[in-house]
């Protein structure tokens, strides 16, 4: 691995919901993930973040965590129902009060927030009323937005608008496998899609006219990239092409859907032309909306997919060799993805880029020496920042690598059953335990810095 610049941000991310708890302290309201994950049925064993990892009366502890392990960074979301419990109208004192506690509380620890606007914790009293499908749903996300740049940007400077909305459209509103569990029609899906890019630009444009101080403003999406099977410039062209190349519905594990109307301001021409029949109706200024000009090229990456050209031009995806390593996700561990990703990413869109989560689920558990010994995730923590480092040792412009999860925490549909984090949780008695990838990363912070 060799040297990353001085200026290059090496932090860690969360959720809200996947971390807070205090479902029901203080004022917040609830969100479709209250109600979803509260279900019998939509989780692993039954699991919700009610209670999560108790950030919401451990963050004190959790940010002297972050100053531990010597975090530049955290990226963490703001809960849209806990700031506005009903989503528009009066915002919640407490709710608010609570994260300038811990936005105060990293400043002092010498960490920078990053906070993002939304992931995936819509307000339920917002959902009935029609949510992501009612066209006046990016006007309501952006009064969240200005309530929340009215109060905090006097100290956070980083914001990414939306995390993932391939998982919370796609999973959420068309496979129905997460929440709010909706099986839309594909006409519908895309619709709620369009809105949700409506609501990235509106709050884009509020953070700009709001803010108190020069805001670096993103959007997180989830890079879904192809690699080249090798070197050969035919096989690099097909794999750039795969990457961003729309597939027929009701594939939504593409990046160009996902990101052309935001950075480059229209929808990409397979995906309209394949989609047409069921297409939004697109108004006069929406792309002008959307595409409202950004900082940087904010991606969430864990794995890749082979490509290659065949001889006759066209592409073809290739399966992973028998045997690859996988995460307990069952994910490939494919860390050249964190080198063709931001390459192509790059080329697209002409801008920086942040990889906003990385990291892997691991078999992790406490050994009798009361540690945490995570040998694997050492190692991909290793490969994948080599990756980012020989990109940007080719021109690409990386800006920083946060690690998914600063702590194991409530994963979705999964529960508890999966491990991400670089703290180990024991969630019934809320001890935390710095695994060895905590110091393997310190240290590769602390040789930075040095």
């Amino acid at each position: 691995m060799t040297g990353f610049p001085k200026d290059f941000i090496f932090g860690a991310a969360t959720d809200a919901y996947q971390i807070e708890g205090a479902m029901l302290e203080d004022g917040k309201g609830l969100s479709v993930c209250d109600a979803f994950y509260g279900t019998p049925g939509k989780s692993w064993n039954n699991q919700n973040g009610s209670i999560a990892c108790d950030h919401y009366h451990r963050y004190l502890n959790d940010v002297a965590i972050m100053k531990e392990i010597g975090l530049q960074a955290y990226r963490f979301s703001i809960s849209w129902p806990r700031v506005m419990p009903a989503g528009t109208g009066a915002p919640n004192a407490k709710g608010i009060a609570f994260y300038d506690r811990l936005i105060d509380a990293l400043l002092a620890a010498g960490v920078q927030p990053w906070a993002t606007l939304f992931h995936w914790d819509y307000p339920l009293e917002l959902y009935k009323r029609g949510g992501w499908l009612n066209p006046d749903s990016p006007l309501w996300f952006a009064e969240y937005t200005a309530v929340v740049i009215d109060r905090f940007s006097d100290r956070i400077t980083h914001w990414l608008t939306l995390n993932e909305p391939q998982c919370f459209i796609g999973n959420g509103h068309h496979s129905g496998t997460q929440a709010p569990g909706l099986k839309l029609s594909w006409a519908e899906t895309l619709l709620a899609a369009h809105h949700a890019f409506l609501a990235h630009g509106r709050a884009v444009s509020v953070i700009r006219a709001r803010a108190k101080k020069p805001a670096i403003v993103g959007y997180a999406p989830v890079g879904c990239v192809f690699m080249p099977i090798d070197a050969d410039p035919g096989n690099i062209r097909a794999a750039y092409e795969e990457t961003f190349a729309v597939r027929p519905k009701p594939e939504v594990w593409n990046c160009a859907w996902w990101m052309d109307p935001v950075y480059l301001g229209t929808y990409p021409g397979d995906g309209v032309k394949l989609y047409e029949a069921d297409m939004p109706k697109i108004g006069a200024d929406d792309m002008k909306t959307i595409s409202q000009p950004l900082d940087c090229i904010g991606t969430n990456m864990y794995q890749a997919s082979y490509c290659r050209q065949r001889a006759d031009g066209t592409r073809e995806r290739l399966d992973h060799a028998a045997g690859i390593p996988l995460t307990t996700y069952t994910w490939p561990i494919t860390p050249d993805v964190l080198y063709w990703g931001p390459k192509f990413l790059h080329e697209r869109y002409k801008m920086p880029v942040v990889i906003t989560e990385n990291g892997m689920a691991n078999v992790d558990m406490v050994f009798r020496d009361g540690k945490v010994h995570d040998p694997q995730r050492c190692e991909y923590i290793d490969l994948h920042l080599d990756a980012v480092s020989r990109a940007m040792a080719d021109g690409v412009p990386i800006h920083g690598y946060f690690y998914w999860s600063l702590m194991d925490n409530f994963e979705w549909e999964h529960g508890y059953r999966h491990r991400f984090g670089l703290v180990h949780v024991d969630f019934e008695s809320q001890k935390r335990i710095l695994k060895d990838s905590a110091y393997r990363y310190r240290d590769i912070i602390a040789r930075r810095n040095a």
